[in-house]
């Protein structure tokens, strides 16, 4: 028998109560269509605008910026100044999604709606949050609206939660303590293969490509190398272009349109938006082979590279490069190109560090024999394989063991009913 079956056996044989959220916990403010008696307390909480968490960020702070989404910050308490908050909660946003969080100590907070228990002697908040993130689709079936989506507290509010008692509850929070513990070594691990093989990866390609001087001559892997500009290995270097961004019906065609931001050392197959016919012939964007070097010039993705699969056009922050087969090999060019990415981006002006296609045009390549290009470009295609198959399937193995845990932190809060001889109490779905 496990620990857990003890203490049940030991506390509640005959199972447990459950009761309305409304009974149990108090929250931030006064929801509109709740009657008085179903908010007994309200504890009022400053909150900022997540747009200014920024500017209160601190890295070495002690104070949680406790945003609405995926955002994890910190801050001072001198910065915080008025918004300082502290206690032991459990937040949902007040718009988007359900993004279920617990925060004990001090912190400020975005747009949240924040939960504490009532009573600690009869629901810990630890339990009140796991309970809550093991009903999280439920809670988010209760946002509504057509554009941002608002939580229906009503209906959150008269969800029914078990109350074990506290011995019961405070082994279901250290067990579930202990499995969040043990995936994030899971994922620390796995990401730190990942890095590894990356670093192996860039190793071995860094070695391919890097020509040495003997005697006069360059080589690379024992190949003797001319060295060219990369205009004079192009047929073609074209220029992208933005339909009119007035013209919205320029933006729901099926003609591919790459933008800067996603271009980041990857083969193209598709891209996020499709222009019409008449959006591209109302601009400078132009038809695009498949199989160009992709180079992106300005913005945070300056300097990466990218092999468009796909017929398309880009935007005007790309050069697109037409390689001429008959002297390089494209994916070899695109493998150069990443493994200057450094040297190029330090070509860049400006804050972002933009650089022009003039800069491109004239950035000296290796020329070895197309043998030995096609050489190179077998090996690193096989690196490149090995590195992708390990970052799919590490997001594949994280999910696994998320649902593994799920389904157990399901079964920990899983309890009968002491009033009837159901394996789950009924939660109120309706308003």
């Amino acid at each position: 028998m496990s620990r857990i079956d003890e203490l049940i056996a030991q506390y509640c044989p005959n199972g447990v109560e459950y009761k309305k959220l409304w009974e149990v916990t108090a929250w931030d403010k006064k929801f509109n269509g709740l009657d008085k008696h179903m908010q007994k307390k309200v504890i009022i909480y400053p909150y900022v605008l997540a747009n200014k968490f920024k500017e209160l960020e601190l890295e070495k702070g002690n104070v949680r910026l406790l945003s609405t989404g995926n955002y994890i910050g910190w801050t001072t308490e001198e910065l915080a100044g008025n918004n300082l908050c502290e206690g032991e909660i459990v937040a949902i946003p007040w718009g988007g999604k359900a993004n279920v969080k617990y925060c004990k100590g001090k912190f400020v907070t975005a747009d949240n709606r924040i939960a504490t228990s009532l009573d600690t002697n009869l629901l810990l908040n630890k339990f009140l949050y796991y309970w809550m993130l093991i009903n999280k689709d439920l809670i988010e079936s209760f946002y509504r609206g057509s554009g941002i989506k608002h939580p229906s507290m009503k209906s959150i509010l008269t969800m029914e939660i078990p109350l074990p008692p506290l011995p019961v509850q405070q082994e279901i929070v250290n067990i579930l303590d202990k499995f969040t513990e043990l995936e994030a070594e899971l994922e620390a691990e796995l990401e730190a293969e990942l890095e590894a093989r990356r670093k192996q990866y860039e190793y071995y390609r860094n070695q391919l490509l890097t020509p040495i001087e003997v005697d006069g001559k360059w080589l690379m892997n024992g190949k003797e190398v001319e060295w060219k500009i990369i205009s004079e290995i192009c047929k073609n270097i074209v220029s992208g272009g933005t339909p009119l961004t007035s013209k919205m019906e320029y933006y729901n065609g099926n003609i591919p349109w790459l933008r800067t931001q996603e271009v980041d050392w990857v083969d193209i197959i598709d891209t996020s938006i499709k222009i019409t016919e008449e959006g591209l012939n109302n601009s400078s964007a132009k038809w695009i082979p498949a199989n160009c070097v992709i180079v992106a010039m300005y913005g945070a993705t300056a300097a990466k590279v990218a092999i468009n699969k796909i017929p398309l056009t880009t935007n005007q922050a790309c050069c697109n490069l037409e390689i001429d087969e008959k002297q390089a090999n494209y994916r070899y060019v695109y493998y150069w190109l990443c493994n200057e990415y450094k040297n190029l981006k330090a070509l860049g002006e400006g804050s972002q560090s933009n650089i022009n296609s003039q800069k491109i045009k004239k950035y000296k390549i290796p020329i070895p024999p197309l043998s030995e290009q096609e050489r190179i470009v077998e090996i690193l295609d096989k690196f490149d394989r090995l590195v992708n198959d390990i970052s799919e399937g590490l997001p594949a193995e994280i999910e696994a063991r998320r649902k593994q845990y799920e389904y157990y932190r399901g079964k920990l809060l899983l309890f009968q009913p002491v009033t009837a001889g159901l394996t789950r109490s009924p939660q109120n779905n309706g308003e």
